[in-house]
């Protein structure tokens, strides 16, 4: 069943983040059903420019039209944010005031049961957010050695049961094929003790958080298109990112921190102040924001995210 329902997490504390021109140029590098994207486009004039990035058709198709009826100050690119630098060359953009990455799955993407990315419905193992990938779900659990299905558990879910699961995917697979979401809940289900699953939490949240990492690759992608955002931003712009998970918001404070500390600047006596190399980048947020309580009484998906803001001052 398709779904539209999306709710953006974090939203005026992103588009705040942002500190939006209305002459601006902006990137939402996760356009998902333009909640975010909304918004931007508001707030710009007939100088102002939106580049929407995403892999997603269906979130393409349903965000083209929700956008057109606000301005024309947009462009769609149908494509993956690693390749940010591609996209803005392609249309024609050298420099950005602003960069939005609200990173992980959108609300319609869990609740469109095809899609295969929600444990609490029964489906295809799929987990492409880009469908014209070749990589699924159903083909890791299915092809990949007990090593690798272990050490993806293990580093991209930080399941301590990894080992278990995979020994246990492996001879479920031996038998047949491991086809939907419910057939691996159910293994997921059997490698762990009575203990674990009397925990509060879905006991398959973690594998299936692995195998959506190792589907889309997507700790990679993240690393690269921050990278890559740096050698387009303005003085005064701004990235503003939003993480779902420990691993996502490890990538991003450390890179923020790597931009915006220069190691081993101590004060020296025989150097003048202003021979003294400053960064070019500033953190706008050392503490990590978060959702309010009200949030996230009305978007349970909001408990986990986290946002964190850079500027280039120089």
């Amino acid at each position: 069943m398709k779904s539209d329902s999306h709710i953006p997490v974090l939203l005026n504390e992103a588009i705040d983040g942002l500190n939006i021109k209305p002459s601006g140029t902006y990137v939402d590098g996760t356009l998902g059903r333009a909640g975010h994207s909304s918004e931007i486009l508001k707030r710009l004039n007939s100088k102002g420019k939106l580049i929407c990035i995403d892999q997603d058709q269906e979130a393409i198709d349903y965000s083209e039209v929700k956008l057109g009826r606000i301005s024309q100050n947009y462009q769609i690119v149908k494509n993956n944010f690693r390749n940010i630098d591609v996209v803005l060359d392609e249309v024609g953009i050298k420099k950005v005031d602003g960069f939005l990455f609200d990173l992980g799955v959108s609300s319609p993407q869990f609740d469109e049961d095809y899609r295969g990315f929600s444990y609490n419905k029964d489906a295809k193992l799929d987990m492409r957010m880009d469908n014209e990938n070749s990589l699924t779900a159903e083909k890791i659990v299915n092809t990949y050695s007990l090593n690798d299905l272990t050490k993806i558990f293990r580093e991209y879910g930080e399941e301590k049961f990894s080992y278990q699961i995979a020994k246990n995917i492996v001879k479920a697979r031996s038998t047949k094929p491991i086809e939907t979401t419910y057939e691996l809940v159910e293994i997921i289900k059997e490698s762990k003790p009575k203990s674990e699953l009397l925990k509060h939490g879905h006991p398959a949240k973690q594998v299936f958080q692995a195998l959506r990492i190792e589907v889309n690759d997507e700790l990679n992608a993240l690393e690269e298109a921050l990278e890559k955002t740096t050698k387009f931003l303005n003085v005064n712009g701004r990235i503003v990112v939003i993480t779902f998970h420990s691993l996502e918001d490890r990538i991003v404070k450390k890179f923020f921190k790597k931009m915006s500390v220069i190691e081993g600047n101590r004060i020296n006596d025989y150097l003048n102040p202003s021979d003294i190399k400053t960064p070019d980048f500033k953190e706008i947020n050392k503490k990590v924001i978060i959702a309010s309580e009200e949030e996230i009484a009305n978007n349970r998906r909001s408990k986990s995210a986290k946002l964190r803001i850079l500027e280039k001052v120089k």
